[in-house]
């Protein structure tokens, strides 16, 4: 008869450094796990095992929302429609990427880095990913044929590359300089989304012209506002920081800052479907939408910069002394 054995788990003083979270104290996997026991792990209650639920179950949620656009779709011939589309699969991109870092983060100390860095990388495909619709839809009248609009995705491109070789440099300082790591991190995801976000705080914040006052505002309200909310968990580890090893399984920020990072993205879908269908006639009457060739460039361009950091920073990992790294991980 086939049986499967458990892995074992350990507290934070039997994993090297590199592998502690704030105010998780039980329940951490081995450190060098192989690929079936991480893959195992998903169905057993580790402090990694929501992390990746959070974020595997809205996975599908927004890949059948991406099907069912594409089936529903002429993508040969309505252009318009074509940087929803190109959202909606970046949309998927990024909960997938980190549902695979979370379970494979225990294979090493090397493979956890590499997972992080390819997970940063999907999420920075997905900001230029809302960078795209927001410039399609989402712009107020009063910048829909301005200069701002005109570089508006050039700079969202270049954000994504800086974006992603930032965090990856955090996560070697994160043992030997933790709160500087966190703070850069932070910057790196923040300032991507705030550059994005622009038009929308236009929006919200000023007169947005008379085809941008729809029902969309609301669901820009709530987007913003969970925004916010995973901001906060991300950056200020409550609740477990307040209780040591009261909330290593269930309720800890990372789990709540997963949850609200995927509402967020609901809202953010919702507000953009919204504009895309109430404000058509107008864009399309004093804007040309995107073409082909530049939604496929600037999606090119993000993969071959956020892919060039990726593999530098994950070969700097092998060409460190693995004395050096030994000193700073343990």
């Amino acid at each position: 008869m086939l049986s499967l054995k458990v892995p074992k788990l350990f507290n934070i003083d039997q994993v090297p450094q590199v592998f502690h979270e704030q105010g998780i104290l039980f329940g951490y996997r081995h450190p060098q796990s192989s690929a079936t026991a991480c893959v195992l792990s998903l169905f057993q209650m580790t402090n990694e095992t929501l992390n990746i639920w959070t974020h595997l179950l809205p996975f599908w949620f927004f890949a059948w929302r991406f099907v069912t656009a594409l089936c529903t779709t002429d993508i040969q011939n309505d252009s318009y429609s074509w940087p929803m589309l190109v959202y909606m699969c970046t949309s998927c991109v990024y909960p997938l990427a980190s549902s695979c870092a979370h379970t494979f983060s225990s294979m090493s100390k090397k493979a956890r880095h590499i997972c992080y860095f390819l997970d940063y990388g999907a999420v920075n495909l997905f900001s230029l990913g809302s960078a795209i619709a927001y410039s399609a839809y989402t712009f107020p009248d009063a910048l829909v044929l301005t200069a701002f609009r005109d570089y508006y995705m050039a700079l969202a491109v270049f954000n994504t590359s800086l974006s992603t070789g930032l965090s990856c440099y955090s996560r070697f300082l994160e043992v030997h300089k933790p709160g500087l790591s966190k703070l850069l991190r932070i910057l790196a995801f923040a300032y991507p989304y705030i550059w994005d976000s622009l038009p929308i705080f236009y929006r919200l914040l000023l007169f947005p012209g008379v085809s941008a006052q729809n029902e969309a505002i609301l669901y820009h309200w709530k987007h913003m506002a969970m925004t916010l909310l995973a901001s906060f968990f991300y950056s200020a580890h409550l609740p477990e920081r307040l209780a040591p090893g009261l909330f290593d399984y269930v309720g800890h920020s990372h789990q709540l800052f997963h949850v609200c990072v995927i509402l967020a993205t609901h809202m953010q879908t919702e507000a953009i479907l919204l504009d895309k269908a109430l404000r058509r006639e107008w864009l399309l009457t004093v804007s040309q939408p995107f073409s082909f060739l530049q939604i496929v460039a600037s999606l090119l361009l993000c993969l071959i910069f956020s892919l060039g950091n990726i593999i530098y920073f994950s070969a700097a990992l092998y060409w460190t002394p693995e004395s050096e790294l030994q000193k700073k991980e343990t």
